[in-house]
């Protein structure tokens, strides 16, 4: 334990005098230090010795309390000189004195410390002696790595780091995670995650609540999220790690909350996405073309096409035909006959329409699958309402199944003519169409016109014969 020398006068107090009890405070004070403290009166000899310099010397309180400075046992004699000066110093000097120096263990070892040493002043004010606190110079060292390591991650690091409470809110923030949030780094703190994601919150919550409970995960994770910004929302990609953030101080761990690192790694995770879409997309194609070879009837062929680009692609689809067979560029005059459709119900392959009586579809003036005939491109639209009743009534009103919400068609091109409009259509449940699909679509609509041709050419040859 530590001692500390007091007068004859304070041994004989009582247990509950008050000078006993604030000598036993102090004593309390000293043994409970995480460093190691000594102390010196005028004289230079030792008054105070705790219990961590007794842990990194191995001199115990009662042997070195009472010596005159640290020659012989605490310092090698031909050093003893030096050190005694230098701690000594400080009893005259403002402030504090950090000084590096070789100690002598009980066993004769030598351990590096770092002191730093200030003047103990008495009741005039006058120097009455000298404290020093020391610990090992590797403890110190690494104390200080991991200090400037928290700073470094908080200031200069080129990854997101948010300290999040126990209560799932910000306590730290650094720049570069304010930056991915939108937002400035004091006007995060303290918000709940859900003012300032618009989408994600609830699995990034789970994460940090698993944290708190379990500890960090093996692995990092990748999470999808939909940032507010003021430029709008920004849907992005953090490949995030979680480190449980528990007290040092106390005896079993606490948990203070968590550390947060993330990287944006939207770019790389749309682009592995898109390669990985074109594959699927490419192989279909490339099955749907050995499928369709198998098919004798042209029509049928172009049918299966159809069929194997729903895939992962849109929930219904659809091929109008321009009545008479196709339409040259520049005749005001189109009419749209159903040729094929997948089941409105129940998932299955598209049904051949019977398009002999020559009806044309019912579709309104400026129809999508007419705007696409117009320009001879692709066209896409959207419902555009969150309203489900509303949602039906856009595609009742278009001639769609009641469940479509976005939809994309494209013209069926062949010889310089257009023989009709393919239209691929999607739930509520998959996103709007895109730029790309609009290309995977114009691939599809390119070989069913193909094949629509060939049928046609195939009937007049039997019209002739016939």
């Amino acid at each position: 334990m530590s001692a500390s020398r007091r007068s004859g006068t304070t041994d004989e107090l009582g247990p509950q005098e008050p000078e006993r009890d604030g000598a036993d405070l102090l004593a309390a004070l000293l043994d409970g230090m995480d460093a190691a403290l000594c102390a010196f009166d005028a004289d230079g000899v030792v008054t105070h010795w705790n219990r961590e310099a007794e842990r990194i010397l191995g001199w115990s309180a009662e042997e070195a309390v009472g010596r005159r400075g640290f020659a012989g046992w605490a310092v090698r004699t031909a050093d003893a000189e030096e050190v005694e000066s230098r701690l000594m110093s400080a009893m005259h000097a403002p402030g504090r004195q950090v000084h590096e120096f070789a100690l002598l263990t009980k066993d004769g070892g030598r351990v590096l410390v770092r002191t730093q040493s200030a003047a103990v002043r008495g009741p005039n004010g006058k120097p009455a002696g000298v404290y020093c606190a020391f610990s090992e110079v590797h403890a110190q060292i690494d104390l200080e790595r991991s200090i400037a390591l928290s700073e470094a991650l908080l200031e200069d690091a080129s990854w997101g780091v948010v300290l999040v409470d126990a209560d799932l809110r910000p306590a730290v923030v650094n720049a570069h995670a304010a930056r991915a949030l939108g937002i400035g780094r004091t006007a995060v703190l303290g918000r709940p995650l859900g003012e300032l994601l618009a989408q994600g919150v609830e699995e990034l919550e789970s994460a940090l609540t698993h944290v708190l409970a379990e500890g960090a995960p093996p692995a990092p994770a990748e999470m999808w999220v939909t940032v507010r910004t003021p430029e709008g929302e920004k849907r992005r990609c953090w490949r995030s790690g979680f480190l449980r953030l528990s007290s040092p101080l106390a005896e079993e761990p606490v948990p203070l909350g968590v550390g947060w690192l993330f990287q944006d790694v939207t770019e790389s995770k749309q682009s592995e996405q898109e390669a990985s879409q074109l594959r699927f997309r490419a192989n279909q194609l490339h099955r749907a073309a050995r499928a369709a070879a198998e098919c004798e009837d042209p029509a049928e062929a172009a049918v299966v096409h159809l069929d194997f680009s729903l895939a992962g692609f849109a929930d219904h689809a659809l091929i109008d035909r321009v009545a008479g067979g196709s339409v040259r560029d520049g005749e005001e005059t189109v009419r749209l006959v159903r040729a094929a459709a997948t089941p409105s119900g129940a998932p299955g392959p598209s049904l051949p329409a019977d398009g002999r009586a020559g009806l044309p579809a019912r579709y309104a003036e400026g129809h999508p699958a007419f705007q696409c005939v117009e320009r001879i491109g692709s066209v896409r639209a959207s419902a555009g309402a969150s309203d489900p009743e509303q949602i039906r009534e856009w595609a009742v009103a278009r001639q769609w199944p009641a469940d479509a919400v976005h939809a994309l068609c494209a013209v069926l091109r062949s010889r310089g003519r257009t023989l009709g409009v393919v239209t691929f259509l999607r739930g509520a449940s998959r996103t709007q169409f895109e730029r790309t699909d609009a290309m995977y679509a114009e691939d599809v609509a390119v070989r069913i016109a193909a094949l629509l041709d060939l049928a046609d050419e195939r009937l007049a040859e039997g019209r002739e014969r016939g």
